[in-house]
Order: structure tokens, then sequence, then C-alpha cells
């Protein structure tokens, strides 16, 4: 019975051990480099230890987890050998039992003890902590350095793909973490950790992700003249405007609005004498599963705004630009004169205003039409209206459907795609008005 209760000390001390290995782990995991260099005048010595800890983080974490895990698990066998010792030998339990009593004390107390406890005090005393354990840490690890990096190559070797040179346990103290971390102290606000997420995110986007699809695409063939050219990106809004030759799977260029501009206001003639293809710049073409990060690096090296997103096949997918990719950071980029418009607004003449993206089956129920989404093969009366048009609506087209004028309004945020639509009843002798 006396070496039971030594045995049970033992354990509770190991535990405790435990407990302080993981607190020193989190806290250096935790604490930040900025923190620390700002007390180098409190206590010189003890910071320049510690700053030496988090040029190599990683290593003094794993060895620190590998010594709590050793603590731990000791600490287990001990309580288990006790309880099926005590209770199943003199007391009459069966081993089941026994170790099944053994099993809930050590989750219970591991749990809340170096799970909850450690974890806890680690990072709200993270700076205080990481100071004390520097010195400690650098004597273990200096110990048991070699020990953990040969486990840490077992551990690779037996895992499928590529390991961790250094241990996955750094991921503890991921920046991720940190930056939650932060947003819980009041660091940063909720914008900002979820525009630092949206950069870890970025590697994870694809270019078919945020490009403007084929569909909403404004192009221009390369025989038109730049008159022509200057006046669809007036009318459009965009300052860029891909060329096609043969069909929209073709594009052969960009034709830029400055260009244009620079060459009617240098030489007037040409507004009617020379064709698009004349001005255009090559175009940067990238496949749709192109990494947005990787996309959006490629891009700033080669000085390109807009690239062609291609599909597996070879045709076009849509355009992507720099601001594209850069909205997946900081969010949709809108103007002042962007404002949240309701989907339907009935104005005094008996027009309708709805937005770009209202139903059509809704649409046709609100005017009294005979429309089926399914029959026309379009959802949105933006898609009904490029059906009618056989191109993209832009701000100023207009269609006659059942007794109805369908007019495209104003371009909605920085793409500047059509946002709401016009819906003025006409007489059936009326003429239709063509955009």
């Amino acid at each position: 019975m006396t070496a039971d209760i030594g045995l049970v000390i033992v354990a509770a001390i190991l535990i405790v051990l435990g407990g302080l290995l993981v607190m020193a782990e989190t806290a250096i995991g935790r604490v930040s480099r900025s923190h620390v260099e700002e007390g180098r005048r409190d206590d010189e010595k003890r910071i320049k230890r510690l700053l030496a800890v988090i040029a190599d983080r990683p290593r003094y974490v794993n060895v620190l987890l590998f010594l709590s895990t050793i603590a731990s698990v000791t600490a287990t066998v001990l309580v288990g050998y006790v309880c099926v010792n005590a209770l199943s030998t003199q007391g009459g339990w069966s081993s089941g039992w026994a170790l099944g009593l053994a099993v809930a004390i050590m989750v219970t107390v591991s749990y809340v003890v170096l799970g909850v406890a450690a974890r806890t005090l680690g990072r709200q005393h993270a700076e205080a902590i990481a100071l004390s354990a520097a010195g400690p840490a650098r004597f273990l690890a200096a110990l048991l350095g070699p020990v953990t990096t040969l486990l840490i190559h077992v551990g690779n070797a037996v895992t499928p793909g590529k390991g961790y040179r250094e241990g996955p346990f750094a991921s503890q103290a991921e920046l991720r973490e940190m930056v939650d971390l932060a947003e819980a102290d009041d660091l940063i606000e909720h914008d900002e950790r979820q525009m630092i997420h949206s950069v870890f995110e970025l590697g994870d986007t694809f270019a078919k992700e945020v490009m403007v699809p084929r569909t909403e695409m404004v192009l221009i063939e390369r025989t038109k003249t730049l008159g022509q050219a200057l006046s669809l990106g007036l009318r459009s809004g965009f300052s860029r405007i891909p060329v096609i030759g043969d069909n929209a799977d073709d594009i052969v260029g960009i034709v830029y609005l400055k260009d244009i501009v620079r060459r009617t206001f240098e030489h007037r003639e040409s507004e009617n004498a020379d064709l698009v293809e004349s001005l255009m710049r090559a175009p940067y073409f990238v496949p749709d599963s192109k990494a947005a990060d990787s996309l959006l690096r490629e891009m700033q090296a080669a000085r390109v705004h807009m690239a062609v997103v291609v599909d597996e096949y070879g045709g076009t997918a849509g355009l992507v630009t720099i601001e594209d990719i850069l909205e997946e950071i900081v969010g949709e980029i809108a103007d002042e004169y962007d404002t949240a418009a309701p989907e339907v607004t009935e104005l005094p003449s008996g027009a309708f205003r709805v937005l770009a993206r209202m139903h059509v089956d809704d649409f046709a129920d609100l005017v009294k039409v005979e429309l089926d989404s399914e029959d026309e093969g379009v959802d949105t009366v933006l898609g009904l209206l490029a059906k009618r048009l056989g191109r993209v609506p832009i701000p100023g087209a207009s269609v006659r459907e059942g007794g109805w004028l369908l007019t495209a309004e104003q371009g909605a945020g920085r793409r500047n795609r059509i946002g709401t639509v016009l819906a003025q009843p006409v007489l059936p002798e009326d003429d239709a008005a063509d955009g």
C-alpha cells in the first residue's frame, strides 16, 4: 500500500512537471519578438537567452513537447498500475474496471492540468514565463535535441507524403493562432483578422474562383475602328478591353483606352482610319488552375494588370485582374457611388427598376409576362438581357420583351457590372429599342 501511495505521488509530480513544460512550450511559442526586444533594458541577460530561443523556436518547442509527453505518459502508466494493483488485486475489482477508472482519472487530470490550465497560463503570461523558461529550455535542447531530431526523422519516414524537417509541433505557434489571439486580446480588429486570414487562404484560391467569367466579358473585334473601341470603352466603363479574332476563344490582344485616347488625340484621322488590332497589346494567358498568390506575384513581376484565364481545353474561361485578387484579401472594392439597392423599386411612371441579379421567374411574376427560366436557359434578368442582345450588356443597352422595354443601367462596383435593369411598359405598336 505504501508503494502505491509513493507511485501516486510520483505520478502527481510528473503531471505538475508536465504542466510546467506545456506552459513553457506555449509561452515560447506565443511570445512576440518585438515585445521581448522592448524589454531589453529590464533584464538584458535573460532577454538575450530568450531571443536566442525565439530565433530557433521549433527546436525548443519540440524538446519541451517531447518531455511533457514523457511525463504525461509515465504518469498515466503509474496510475494505471496503481489502480489495477490496488483495486483488482486487493479490492476485488476486475482488471477492466480498474483500467477504466485509471483512464477516466488521467484523461480528466491531463485535460484540466495540461490541456487547459497550463496552456491558459502560458498564453496569459507568455513573456514572463518564456523569460524564466529560456535558460532551462536551452539546456534541455542541448541535452535532448539529437533525440527529438531522430524521432522527427523516424516519424517523417513512416508518414506518407513530405514530412516536416523541424517537426509539425511548431504548428502550435502558427501565425494563424497568434492572429486569433491578437484579436481576442483586442490588439487587432475583427476586419484586420479576416484580412490576414484571407492572405493565408490566397494560396488555396485559384484563378477560376476570382476571375470575371466569360459570360460577363466585354469584347471587341480586331477589325473595329479606334473610334468604335473608344465608344465601347466609354459606354462600358472599362479601360482595358480584350480583342478577339474569330470568336471569344480567340483572344488576340488587349486594347487600352489610354492608348486609344493618345493615338486619336495626336492623330485625329486615326479614329476612323486605324483598326483596333493596330494598337492592341499582347495578351497574358494563365490557366484557370493557377493559385491566386502565385498569379499575383507573376502579374506584378511581368507588370501585367489583366490576364486571360483559359480552361483545360484552351478555351477562354474569363479575365482576372490584380484588383480581382486583391479583393480576395480586402473585400469588394467599391466607390462612393455604390449603394445597396432594393431588389424592386416601383417608379411613379409605372416602370420598375430591378436588380440585374433578380431571378427571371420572379421578374415574370412582377411584370406579368410569359417567361420561364428553364425554357430560356438563363436565371437572371441580366442573363435574359444578354441572351436577347446576343452579347454582354453595357449601360444603355435595351431590348423589347413582352410589352416591356428593358434597359441596362449603371455599372455597379469596380468591375462596372450592370447593377439594375429599368423595365418600362410600352404599347404593342411602339418600336422596340435596341441597345
